[in-house]
């Protein structure tokens, strides 16, 4: 009989079918709470350290006090992953306001809620093409920055859900998303970057992303290849017009955008610049100094039993 995955949840390593929240946990009533997506790659986290800052800085902003330490934080995510003998993962961590009342009053909320999901996947990464996905510019708008920010990582994601309802309907794999401005903004789950001219531009914090972890790394990778690489605001006309489209995100990985509103980016396939970032970050994935080793010996120290 196959042994069941297990979770880790406020202190203790629990069979998947065990793994369970209150009702009144207000991550569930009203989305107060904070996660991160992360991958592991050949037995190393990539980028655990940043990932890790990330869910800490999205909880200071919210008030919401972890109640453990980031090493600590660290060694349950590695620890998760070595109970489920995972080797390629896409690993959640969620850190939720924790059990109240019926009323929106976070203080009410004594103890914050803390879970680990670990489940195998194989990296889309490799020597062929990246996928190449159609997407439309949605009618719903990015909330602003002083709205809902979306730099925070919350467990609110309805202005994301909204948006991919609407490129379901339209019959398209995704949606991009401007922000209250009408400049680009980010697509439902990934970050949007135009290449025009061989120089990459992708919308800066003033259009209310996320700053992406991978992200961040192809904005360095452009760097180190000598690739001209801007945080700009993005118009409408730019991105429609660019020669290339495409989206970076932990679990996305790198997707080419072929069409946007029915329209071709470039040939309608992949390119150049984007083939080239796609094969060097398949590479740097798996470098030892990219990510955080999952199987060797524990020298951290972890609240669980």
């Amino acid at each position: 009989m196959e042994k069941e995955p297990v979770v880790y949840l406020d202190g203790k390593y629990v069979e998947k079918s065990k793994a369970v929240v209150s009702v009144f946990d207000h991550g569930l009533l009203y989305g107060d709470g904070v996660f991160e997506g992360i991958r592991e790659y050949a037995g190393s986290v990539f980028r655990l350290d940043e990932h890790i800052d990330r869910l800490y800085d999205s909880a200071k902003s919210l008030h919401l006090k972890i109640p453990l330490s980031k090493d600590q934080m660290t060694e349950v995510v590695l620890e998760t992953l070595r109970r489920n003998h995972l080797r390629d993962a896409y690993i959640r961590l969620v850190v939720s306001r924790g059990v109240g009342d019926l009323g929106v009053d976070p203080q009410l909320c004594k103890d914050p809620t803390v879970f680990v999901i670990a489940e195998p996947m194989s990296s889309g990464l490799g020597p062929r093409d990246p996928k190449v996905v159609r997407a439309i510019v949605s009618s719903v708008r990015r909330d602003s920055v002083d709205a809902t920010s979306h730099e925070i990582k919350s467990l609110n994601y309805l202005n994301s859900i909204l948006a991919k309802i609407e490129s379901n309907n339209a019959g398209v794999d995704e949606a991009i998303l401007l922000d209250s401005r009408g400049f680009v903004s980010e697509a439902s789950v990934t970050n949007v970057f135009v290449v025009k001219g061989g120089i990459v531009s992708t919308p800066s914090s003033a259009a209310g992303i996320l700053r992406g972890i991978t992200r961040g790394r192809i904005i360095k990778l452009c760097g180190d290849l000598n690739i001209e690489v801007r945080e700009t605001d993005v118009t409408r006309f730019e991105l429609v017009t660019a020669d290339e489209v495409f989206l970076a995100g932990t679990k996305s990985e790198i997707r080419a955008v072929g069409m946007i509103d029915g329209g071709k980016i470039g040939s309608g396939g992949v390119g150049p610049i984007t083939r080239r970032l796609y094969q060097e970050f398949a590479k740097l994935v798996v470098r030892p100094e990219e990510g955080l080793p999952v199987f060797q010996a524990k020298t951290l120290s972890a609240p669980a039993r």
